[in-house]
């Protein structure tokens, strides 16, 4: 039988005043994958589009380790299509650069649905639907972690066919399938909580990488300091730019 992760949370929470008390060690979180995006100067030029919004990255999670994986959902023209992408515009993806929100899923010049990746690990992956990807993440058995990107915001306002769209996924699949939520824009977050009661990621994964990067990313020894001092507040989730390394130097440190 699955545990729904929210019991997990709620068990993890309780045990774990005991669990310090005695000095055991703190139970292991679930690792949830992230891409990663470089932050310095210039990074929309040189980013390599590593998230995993596409089977591909979706697959190279799970073999890295993941529990789970985190992924980015946005709209399209005027609340048409929900879609899996984390550049504002095209930047990454072949033909006109164009913002997501401007552009029709397969209508239209420079639609979405006919662009592919165009540089990096993931170079010819097209743009998938988000219920393309919540069945892919379902099939690689991955807990589903969205991030609903801010600039939906003024689609959401003023469409409750876009929240149909952006909902309606999550709604079909929720009973049956793992999904947290969660957006950096409060509106949006405020109307996820409504919308989707007991969904929202809130504390249940916490970002553990502590070291913003550039293109290549930098070696993973230099997270762990920040890693250490995350896991010693025993969270339930992690949420990491390298999975299969920080499983690896979990060993020992949790139980």
């Amino acid at each position: 039988m699955t545990i729904p992760l929210t019991v997990a949370v709620l068990a993890a929470t309780a045990l774990a005043p005991a669990a310090a008390a005695t000095g055991r060690p703190p139970a292991c979180p679930l690792v949830f994958g992230h891409g990663g995006y470089p932050k310095n100067p210039g990074a929309a030029a040189k980013d390599l589009i590593r998230q995993p919004n596409h089977p591909s990255g979706v697959e190279d999670m799970r073999a890295r380790g993941a529990d789970g994986v985190e992924a980015d959902v946005q709209l399209t023209r005027d609340g048409t299509k929900a879609v899996m992408w984390h550049n504002t515009t095209t930047n990454g993806l072949t033909g006109p650069n164009r913002k997501i929100t401007d552009l029709w899923w397969a209508a239209g010049d420079g639609d979405l649905s006919s662009r592919r990746i165009s540089r990096g690990p993931y170079t010819g992956e097209r743009v998938h639907t988000l219920s393309e990807w919540l069945d892919h993440a379902r099939a690689a058995g991955l807990i589903a972690l969205l991030e609903v990107k801010r600039q939906a915001k003024p689609i959401l306002e003023r469409s409750g066919e876009a929240w149909h769209e952006l909902s309606g996924p999550i709604l079909e699949r929720q009973d049956t399938q793992r999904i947290l939520l969660y957006s950096t824009d409060p509106w949006i977050q405020g109307e996820l909580a409504e919308r989707h009661p007991g969904l929202l990621r809130g504390s249940a994964v916490r970002w553990t990488d502590g070291v913003g990067w550039d293109e290549p990313p930098p070696g993973w020894r230099a997270q762990t300091p920040r890693w250490t001092k995350t896991l010693s507040r025993r969270p339930a989730g992690v949420l990491t730019d390298y999975p299969a390394d920080y499983r690896r130097w979990l060993a020992g440190r949790c139980v």
